[in-house]
């Protein structure tokens, strides 16, 4: 498994792209793996999130070879049954933990959201701070995405216990529960979180590039 290198900043932050999710109403497969404009989903989320963060990391369950082509560390869940994308997190912080001591943060999102902004991880690192809070999440248009959300490592203890010991499983009940951080970017003339769940989310997005709304990030 790859480890990768992190650099040396006052906020070492990881990315975790939770990429296990099942694209049922895409036909099946994963959802991250679907083209867009000639790449990937996932690839364009990478793109956006390397110059952002200090170390990248999958998080899939099932065989994690079909992600090698991306040169990232794949991390299945350590919490048995399937248990959502909190799992995945947690599976990342541990992951985090162990591999890159030195971060104290990770941001997890959506390995399907293809136009994630240049400044996701700074504004969610100034909205934690300026509130005091413990942990920030994003919102677009004051609709907030509970999983692209920014996390103290420290704070897989907690979750795990919340995930083994009460079967919690929302994201949004988990987050809830800290002084919680909202950032807010304009859901127009695009929404950045615009994430691929069904066919017509594909062909807005397809829009959005064919309208040069948004940067078209290439690996």
């Amino acid at each position: 498994m790859p480890v990768p290198e992190i650099a040396s900043t006052d906020y070492i932050t990881a990315g975790i792209i939770l990429a296990g999710g099942q694209s049922r109403r895409m036909g099946g497969g994963d959802k991250s793996l679907l083209r867009l404009e000639g790449q990937s989903l996932l690839a364009r989320v990478i793109a956006a999130l390397r110059p952002q963060c200090d170390a990248l990391l999958i998080s899939a369950n099932g065989d994690p070879a079909r992600f090698s082509a991306y040169g990232l560390p794949v991390i299945a869940d350590t919490v048995e049954g399937f248990a959502g994308p909190l799992a995945g997190v947690l599976a990342g912080l541990d992951f985090v933990a162990a591999y890159l001591p030195e971060a104290r943060f990770a941001v997890s999102v959506a390995g399907d959201t293809p136009f994630l902004p240049p400044d996701l991880v700074s504004r969610l690192h100034v909205a934690r701070e300026k509130d005091g809070s413990e942990v920030a999440c994003a919102q677009s248009g004051g609709r907030p995405h509970w999983i692209v959300a920014l996390w103290p490592v420290a704070m897989r203890f907690a979750l795990r216990h919340a995930l083994v010991e009460e079967n919690l499983r929302r994201m949004e009940g988990f987050l809830r529960r800290y002084a919680l951080a909202q950032a807010d970017w304009p859901s127009e003339p695009f929404d950045p979180f615009l994430n691929i769940n069904e066919p017509a989310d594909l062909v807005a997005a397809e829009r959005i590039l064919q309208e040069g709304l948004a940067p078209s990030h290439a690996l």
